[in-house]
Formats: C-alpha cells, sequence, structure tokens
C-alpha cells in the first residue's frame, strides 16, 4: 500500500466509521437469522432441505473471498468497500423472494458470497486501523458487528411477532441498512496499492500449524452458526412456540455474544486465553445439553444464551495464537480461516440432516460434543498468551486480502 500519513483525529474518525460497518454488516445477518422458519414456511422445504439450502450461504463466501482482495487492489479501500457493502446489504431481499429450493439454493449463494467479501474488506481496514493506533481493536469491531446483529434480530422478532411479510421487511430493512452502509463509508481509509504491487493470491493453504488452531475454531463456529441458523426453528418445531417467541430465542443467542465479545479483551488479558476458551468450552457444552433437555421454551433460550457467551471469543483468540505459531503469520490465520469457514459450510447442512434422519434434538447433542471441543484442545493457544499486548501486525491479524 502506498506510504500515506494520517492524522490522529482522522484516524480515530475512520475506527468509528470502520466499527459502524462492522454494526451494518451484522444487522442483516441478525435480520436474516430471526426469519429462517418464514422462508422454511415459505419455499415448502423440509428440515433436511432447510439446511442444504443454508449451506450454500457459506459456500458463496468462501468462494467469494478471493475476489474481495482484488476488488479492494482495483478500486481502493473506501470504494471497494462501500461497494460490497452496498451488495451484501441489497442480497438481504433475495432468500424471502425464493419460491423453492432450488431458488432458495441461488438466493443463498448470492448472499453468502455478498457477505463474505464485504467481510473481508472490513476486516482490513479494521486491521489498518488497528496498526495505526498501535493498540487492539478488532474485539471491539467484531463486538460491534454482533451489536448491529442484535438490532436486525430485534427488528425481525417484532417483525414476526406482529405477522408481518418477510418480503416487506427484508425491503425495508435493506434499504435502511444501504443508506447507512454508504454513509459510513465515507470517513473510512481510502487505502490505495503502489503502482508495482500485484494483485493478491487467491488461496493459501494452511501450515500445519496452524491445524489445531484451527480445530478449536471449527469447533466454535460449528456451535454458532447451528445456534443462529436453528435456534428459531428449534424452539417452533421442537417446543411449539410461537413465531416471536422463536425469533426472540435467536436474539437473545446474540445478546450474550455480543456482550462477550465486548468485554472479551478484558477477560483475557485478565485469565489468559486457555482459560478463557475451556472456561467457553464448558460454558457451551453446557448450553447444549440445556438445549437437548429443555422441555420448557425458556429452558432452551437459556442454553442457547450460554452456548453464545461461552463461544463468543474463541475465533479471534484463534486468530492471535495462529499468528505467533510459525513463521509466517499470515499464512497461517489465512489456513485458521479456511478450516473455520469449511465449519460454517457444513453446520447448517449437517444439522439439518441429522433432523431429517433422527431429530433437532439429536443434531444439538452433536453440538455439545463439538463444544466440549474447546475444553479438550484450548491448550493449543497457548501461544497466543505470549507477548501480551503486542499489537499484530496488518498481515497478522485477519486474512489480508492485499498482497
Amino acid at each position: 500500500m502506498s506510504d500515506v500519513a494520517y492524522d490522529s483525529r482522522e484516524v480515530r474518525r475512520a475506527r468509528y466509521a470502520v466499527a459502524a460497518v462492522f454494526a451494518v454488516h451484522g444487522a442483516v445477518t441478525g435480520s436474516f437469522a430471526t426469519r429462517v422458519p418464514w422462508i422454511q414456511e415459505h419455499a415448502h422445504l423440509s428440515a433436511g432441505q432447510l439446511g442444504f439450502a443454508l449451506a450454500f450461504t457459506a459456500f458463496g463466501a468462501s468462494c467469494s473471498m478471493p475476489l474481495a482482495g482484488r476488488i479492494s487492489h482495483r478500486f481502493g479501500s473506501r470504494t471497494a468497500l462501500r461497494g460490497l457493502l452496498a451488495l451484501w446489504t441489497l442480497s438481504l431481499i433475495l432468500p424471502s423472494l425464493a419460491p423453492n429450493l432450488y431458488t432458495l439454493c441461488l438466493a443463498m449463494f448470492v448472499y453468502g458470497a455478498s457477505a463474505g467479501m464485504a467481510d473481508v474488506a472490513m476486516n482490513a481496514l479494521g486491521v489498518e486501523i488497528e496498526a495505526l493506533l498501535g493498540k487492539s481493536i478488532m474485539s471491539g469491531l467484531h463486538g460491534m458487528w454482533s451489536a448491529g446483529a442484535l438490532i436486525g434480530s430485534a427488528g425481525g422478532t417484532l417483525a414476526a411477532h406482529l405477522g408481518a411479510d418477510a418480503r416487506v421487511h427484508f425491503a425495508l430493512a435493506a434499504a435502511t441498512l444501504t443508506a447507512l452502509g454508504a454513509l459510513f463509508c465515507r470517513w473510512v481509509l481510502d487505502l490505495q496499492p503502489d503502482e508495482d504491487e500485484e494483485p493478491p493470491p487467491r488461496f493459501a493453504l494452511p501450515p500445519k500449524s496452524a491445524l489445531l488452531i484451527g480445530a478449536v475454531g471449527f469447533c466454535a463456529v460449528f456451535a454458532e452458526g447451528a445456534s443462529l441458523d436453528w435456534s428459531a426453528v428449534y424452539l417452533r418445531d421442537q417446543l411449539d412456540s410461537s413465531a416471536g417467541l422463536a425469533a426472540a430465542c435467536t436474539t437473545g443467542f446474540m445478546l450474550t455474544m455480543a456482550v462477550a465479545r465486548l468485554v472479551g479483551d478484558a477477560v483475557v488479558n485478565r485469565f489468559g486465553s486457555v482459560r478463557t476458551v475451556r472456561t467457553g468450552g464448558f460454558l457451551a457444552a453446557a448450553g447444549g445439553l440445556l438445549v437437548v433437555v429443555a422441555g420448557h421454551p425458556a429452558v432452551a433460550m437459556a442454553g442457547f444464551a450460554l452456548m453464545g457467551l461461552g463461544i463468543a471469543v474463541v475465533v479471534p483468540l484463534c486468530f492471535a495464537a495462529a499468528g505467533r505459531s510459525g513463521p509466517n503469520p499470515s499464512q497461517a490465520i489465512a489456513g485458521v480461516a479456511t478450516i473455520t469457514y469449511t465449519s460454517g459450510l457444513i453446520a447448517p447442512s449437517l444439522i439439518g440432516g441429522v433432523a431429517q434422519a433422527s431429530s433437532l434434538v439429536v443434531s444439538f447433542v452433536l453440538v455439545s460434543v463439538l463444544a466440549s471441543g474447546l475444553v479438550v484442545f484450548a491448550g493449543v493457544l497457548r501461544a497466543g498468551d505470549r507477548d501480551r499486548p503486542k499489537v499484530s501486525r496488518p498481515s497478522a491479524a485477519v486474512p489480508d486480502p492485499r498482497p
């Protein structure tokens, strides 16, 4: 990137702008998650078919992420983020328009592809600002994403309670979030590549040092994806809850995720990565068991909330540990990201497949087992506790889409 000097006020303003962008991105996910039961009913899908369609979200994201780096390289960070964020917010409309399985799969692929590209672009900017400020801000940015998801899910809960058509709900939400995203993007940093810089490579194979760390992230992302996509369906189908209460369960899950991420840095600084993740694993596994044995919606909602609390900070800590695990931090981080996105790819479809073959209760037994893996493998994150509070350089914090 070109060497450009920024004054402290400009950097702080860019930090708040990127935080707002994270919130907008999260609000799209929150809006969608609460209306999954409506989409399932509208498209006349079984649990297995719904899981199959939801898998196309992560599949689209995984396929599109490398393109974000090339787009940012071609147009600069600000223009790229503005366009990709608008594509993401507008894609919210597509799933509600799908009348059957095939069109929903296509809609979810586009939805996921736009999500992945916008995700990479905003994380890359967050890392640049973190380096300029000389202190860690990524946990807070991800906390803002969760806060945005919470706001979006609250709106979705209200819409579901009122029996609103998701097509109308999504159209209004998309219009509002697109306008807000365009506004906030005005103040992000406009990073431009040097003239002699080559476009970034498309893929990075995970090194061996990242595999165990990636396994920890895999467990956390699997539990997150299962809870986010299936919590509302679980309450509706297994516990005969109303649409409003089912949507509120998803909101509660996102609330605990948001709170834990916003305070996560202080907890990790006090207890260290290993103890934090190990304790979180106990909480997540216990939450999964509560969901499995729940005979009342309140018990299941408490279980989903515990899972959100337990897994909230795991993935950022996996990135930190990967960055210290070998001689090539950026490759290690990219490898961990690949593994965690793979978890996001298979979680919705696997949960749906198990539910189709047996029941959603059995599906969440599997979630509890994987959550307990956080307890077993937390020790591989010990490298993340060394040299704290060292600020990671840009190439080592997230998969950097630039050279």
